[in-house]
């Protein structure tokens, strides 16, 4: 499910802003980019949100604005006086009088200036913390907005195969009879209605309808979907369970349509299998 998330902490000197972002994915798959201030708290920054955040693709970027002073290098004296008494010696014994340009040249050498990494302050540590927690609220709060919609949206579709599934019972009485009336015309057609032995016709007839009855589909059916409601309402997660379901939605459908044989009929499948569709995509975003 997508979610968005945003903190602000101010401290002296700095101003911190933390972002986290989720889009719908099977798995949890976080991606976090920080400053190098906070990079030896990624482990416990992973920690945090896993526990938190069952699934999904979720984007976690730390940043601040900090003065100048703090990343300003300093000139590591030391290095630099050795390299310049080195170069100084090479001088003297080549007979080359250094330059003015010299210092600048020394200043590129490695480890010429030196930049030093404050530590993390504990209580920067903990203001972050309190606002981390504060962003993954707000993105889990958008998350239940969404999945509100959802389940509004997931309720209309299975009530709407159930509806379907009533009107299928206004066509079976037609049904039977046109199944009847087909396979009388066939005999009719190819033998004369002088060559058909009725009461052999009637338990043939009896034996066809056993196969293209689907009552035991109608009642699984209807009870799926009396558990997907159920499920709905239960405690997360819920997504895998829900998929589950929609797919033994689908087989009953299908085996009504294979069985079915009647073309109103088939034409209430057909719509059952269309929010079937938007089911098993929308249940694709519930945790």
């Amino acid at each position: 499910m997508t979610g968005y998330g945003k903190a602000v902490a101010e401290i002296p000197q700095k101003k911190i802003v933390i972002e986290i972002k989720s889009l719908n994915s099977k798995q949890f798959d976080l991606n976090v980019r920080l400053p190098w201030l906070y990079r030896e708290k990624e482990s416990e920054i992973r920690n945090i949100i896993s526990r938190k955040l069952d699934r999904g693709k979720i984007d976690l970027n730390i940043s601040f604005d900090a003065l100048e002073s703090e990343v300003v290098p300093s000139i590591n004296k030391a290095v630099v006086k050795n390299y310049y008494n080195q170069i100084k010696e090479i001088a003297d014994e080549l007979a080359i009088v250094p330059d003015c340009e010299l210092l600048s040249t020394i200043l590129k050498f490695p480890d010429a200036l030196k930049t030093e990494k404050p530590e993390l302050p504990e209580e920067e540590w903990n203001l972050i913390l309190g606002k981390l927690n504060e962003s993954i609220e707000q993105l889990d709060n958008y998350r239940s907005v969404e999945g509100k919609s959802l389940e509004s949206d997931l309720r209309e579709c299975i009530q709407r195969i159930t509806s379907f599934l009533d009107e299928i019972k206004i066509h079976e009485a037609e049904r039977i009879t046109r199944i009847r009336e087909k396979l009388n015309n066939l005999l009719t057609e190819n033998y004369g209605k002088e060559n058909i032995d009725e009461n052999r016709f009637e338990q043939e007839l009896i034996f066809y309808l056993e196969k293209l009855d689907f009552n035991e589909e109608k009642v699984r059916l209807r009870n799926h979907c009396d558990y997907f409601i159920e499920k709905i309402s239960s405690t997360p997660p819920n997504g895998k369970i829900l998929s589950f379901i929609a797919q033994e939605i689908g087989r009953e459908i299908n085996t009504i349509g294979s069985k079915a044989n009647d073309a109103s009929i088939q034409k209430l499948v057909v719509m059952m299998k269309d929010d079937l569709e938007k089911i098993k995509e929308q249940t694709l975003n519930v945790l």
